[in-house]
């Protein structure tokens, strides 16, 4: 069977009913990951977990060492990742609480260390990245949420962004006429850095907040965790669904 990673971003930064048998060190080549490597049963099955902003959740998006939690998430034995992530909506159709399992992305992030081809101690290698996602592990995800019955979107572009700030209303018309439907800041490195590895990558993206010019509100940090506290258990559930399927 898949040994599957879980990457948990804001939201979830534990992975509630993992059945813990240990924590592995969080040291690397690389430096320290973001927290701890968990490795347990959820679902009847063995799994990994990593808090992506650590836990409690303590790092901004342009901090977190995506190099060291990949490499991390190797070392432990994962073979597939499930990443998740809190979004913002551009789409009209992808409203709060609608879930998303993405199939393209565009990176306007800076200064991130995105590479571990960088020539120490890695060689400098081009990876084909036509495809961020991994087409088998969207599929599964896709099953799952079919399989739920929760309001989903089959492709998506997600736009990732820097930081830790929200983007200005300019900026999301911008990423819109890009052709991005979500907004996140933690897509990447995360994705390319797992291609890297040759560890197959999938995202499941939660919608947290219209962006920046979707709505008339005033989006705040009380709207965003209220959206995640309602709609968190519909993350969960469809990562039990994928594990077992896979058993």
């Amino acid at each position: 069977m898949t040994v599957y990673a879980i990457i948990g971003g804001t939201g979830l930064t534990q992975l509630e009913g993992l059945d813990l048998s240990v924590s592995l060190d969080e040291q690397t080549p690389y430096g320290a990951a973001s927290a701890p490597v968990l490795r347990g049963e959820y679902g009847g099955r063995e799994v990994l977990f990593i808090a992506r902003h650590g836990h409690p959740h303590r790092l901004p998006p342009h901090k977190v060492n995506y190099r060291a939690n990949l490499w991390a998430l190797k070392q432990a034995g994962a073979e597939a990742i499930i990443a998740v992530n809190a979004v913002g909506g551009i789409n009209p159709g992808m409203g709060t609480g609608h879930l998303c399992v993405p199939h393209q992305l565009i990176d306007y992030t800076w200064g991130r260390e995105h590479t571990f081809f960088d020539g120490e101690p890695q060689p400098v290698t081009h990876i084909d990245f036509s495809n961020p996602y991994d087409e088998l592990l969207r599929m599964r995800l896709l099953e799952a949420l079919q399989a739920s019955g929760y309001a989903y979107s089959n492709l998506g572009v997600y736009g990732c962004t820097q930081g830790p700030r929200l983007e200005t209303a300019g900026e999301i018309l911008r990423m819109e006429r890009d052709g991005c439907d979500l907004v996140g800041m933690t897509g990447m490195p995360e994705a390319a850095l797992a291609r890297e590895l040759a560890l197959p990558y999938a995202c499941l993206a939660l919608v947290v907040n219209p962006a920046a010019g979707k709505s008339v509100e005033i989006i705040t940090m009380a709207d965003i965790e209220a959206a995640l506290a309602e709609s968190i258990d519909r993350v969960r559930e469809v990562i039990g669904r994928v594990l077992a399927s896979d058993a």
